[in-house]
């Protein structure tokens, strides 16, 4: 099931090509996927939240924005890859 074409593919970013994905690809298999997503924040947010971290981790999230742009940039794209890949794995 190709779901977009290679071309198109190569001339998006991350962020637009999960987008796409997610209205395209197969919704129980989006759905499951967004409901992963959502189980492993809770985890991490009570982790944090049990260390006392949340926080500084709130801090860190906009000081990375602010003085690490392209690091910040390149984390959520690598996160948008991985969701898209499961996706799209679960859809073939």
């Amino acid at each position: 099931m190709q779901l977009f074409d290679d071309d198109d593919f190569m001339m998006t970013t991350p962020r637009d090509n999960f987008f796409q994905i997610l209205h395209t690809a197969n919704r129980n298999i989006v759905d499951l996927e967004i409901e992963r997503l959502i189980e492993r924040l809770a985890v991490a947010e009570k982790m944090l939240e049990d260390q006392g971290l949340e926080e500084a981790y709130e801090r860190n999230v906009q000081s990375m924005a602010a003085t690490e742009p392209q690091e910040f940039e390149n984390r959520k794209n690598s996160l948008f890859i991985e969701t898209v890949g499961n996706i799209v794995t679960q859809c073939e």
